[in-house]
């Protein structure tokens, strides 16, 4: 017995040394072919830029669709190959002689819902990128005749809109384009019929560069009741300003940069908060005054990130304010007394976080992650994200309805509103295109969209109001 035991070790030492033998002779080959693979100098010129679109032109990318990869500033006649992981998605492709080329392909029924990275590499010079694919959901039209809906068509380029309680009057801001824009207006509009009452039109803008200053283009607004203004912000001029409510005349107009990249505006506690997009910083003003207040800094709880607040909305039961990052998926709640954050809160599986609604009764906050398309329901109390919900491609913004206890939400890719209930089940997805924009409740049962151009679609520059039926 100990004779075959040293013979089984002697022969396993005999095969050990042969399959050694065998492994280095074929790293040796290996390490032949990988040292004639050329690392030459990085091509440090590398302007190459790759998108992913659907092929219909504003169109979501859903699963079963058509994929759409245009590529711009590459070197003429550089190849490019285009793969998911190791298994190419095209045939090789080449940089006409502008640098630009397009490639299409199918993507499968059965893709899964989310954000795919695609690789891209290219030669003569190499380099190599990724390519992200959002796949977005396909959700169902349903529920429309559970509603009760009347629209309006007002102006291009509609953005958002305000209500006043006192007044029974609701606030519209457009502005048309890109810097310089030379087209916008405030708009007062009769919330029962949906008439244009009366109009405001922004004053000119310092020049910026050769381009020309424009206007003090209109996007986010906000009543003040207690002092009869309305708060409008001017994102382009990184300021804001601030018009009566009965004439729609000038009352003040900030000078550019007192509110950096200005997105929403909310009134409350004698202070107007301006959420500032890109700076950790919601800006304070005395709403009596206009005097600037002491701003509130919000620090990210996430290491080496800036919270960047974006939507701002209001608890009038608790006098909290709630923001929302952009860019780090995060709440702050603020205590709007002491002008201090309370705490700042993660939202587990959204991105692109962008619009905010609150519940006071649940307390629960409702959080559009453009990026996620979906819809976050978040307890403030214990910071737990409890759901997450899929509406619709590029969910903008969310508007809780108090009276039939009903979270809205704008997805303007997909280009219809989502309507969710407390616990985040879908009780109806209505159409509401083209690219639905913000919404905003009166407090009585309606919720007021607005949506925005595209081309000559009669269905575009709309106001709609919609009501749950009894």
């Amino acid at each position: 017995m100990k004779h075959f035991a040293t013979h089984r070790s002697l022969n396993g030492f005999r095969i050990a040394a042969r399959a050694a033998i065998l492994a280095g002779t074929i790293a040796a080959g290996m390490s032949a072919a990988l040292a004639q693979v050329a690392f030459d100098a990085p091509d440090t010129a590398y302007a190459g830029q790759v998108r992913a679109q659907a092929a219909r032109p504003g169109a979501p990318i859903l699963p079963g669709s058509k994929v759409k990869i245009v590529g711009d500033k590459f070197k003429p006649g550089q190849e490019i190959t285009l793969s998911r992981g190791i298994v190419p998605l095209v045939d090789p492709l080449k940089a006409d002689g502008e640098g630009k080329f397009e490639a299409t392909f199918d993507l499968p029924a059965d893709a899964a819902v989310g954000t795919h990275p695609l690789v891209l590499s290219s030669q003569a010079p190499y380099n190599a990128a990724i390519v992200e694919l959002k796949v977005s959901p396909d959700i169902a039209i349903s529920g429309t005749e559970k509603f009760d809906s009347q629209s309006a068509k007002l102006v291009p380029g509609l953005y958002q809109t305000a209500y006043s309680a006192r007044n029974d009057v609701l606030f519209v801001t457009s502005a048309v384009g890109r810097p310089p824009v030379k087209e916008s207006a405030l708009l007062k509009v009769d919330p029962n019929t949906l008439e244009i009452v009366a109009r405001a039109t922004p004053g000119e803008a310092p020049t910026q560069g050769e381009r020309g200053g424009g206007v003090y283009a209109v996007y986010g607004v906000a009543v003040d009741d207690e002092n009869g203004n309305v708060w409008v912000g001017n994102t382009r001029q990184d300021t804001v300003a601030v018009y009566k409510q009965d004439d729609l005349s000038l009352v003040k107009q900030f000078e550019p940069g007192a509110t950096p990249h200005s997105r929403d505006i909310v009134v409350a506690g004698g202070k107007a908060f301006v959420s500032t997009i890109g700076t950790p910083v919601v800006i304070v003003f005395d709403a009596k005054t206009l005097e600037p207040a002491d701003p509130i800094k919000i620090r990210s709880g996430k290491r080496g990130e800036e919270f960047s607040p974006a939507s701002l909305e209001y608890d009038a039961k608790n006098n909290k304010l709630f923001a929302v990052s952009l860019s780090t998926a995060e709440i702050a709640i603020i205590d709007v007394a002491a002008g201090k954050v309370e705490k700042v809160i993660p939202v587990a599986g959204a991105k692109g976080t962008i619009g905010i609604a609150y519940d006071a009764e649940t307390n629960r906050i409702f959080v559009a992650g453009q990026g996620s398309d979906s819809v976050a329901i978040v307890d403030a109390a214990s910071g737990e994200t409890i759901k997450n919900v899929l509406v619709g491609a590029g969910s903008l913004n969310v508007a809780f309805e108090p009276v039939k206890r009903l979270a809205y939400v704008a997805n303007r890719g997909a280009g219809t509103v989502t309507v969710l209930d407390t616990d985040g089940n879908i009780v109806a997805n209505l159409e509401n295109g083209p690219m639905p924009n913000h919404l905003h409740e009166d407090g009585k049962g309606n919720v007021f969209v607005v949506n925005k151009g595209r081309g000559e679609d009669e269905a575009s520059d709309r106001i709609v109001r919609l009501t749950l039926k009894d």
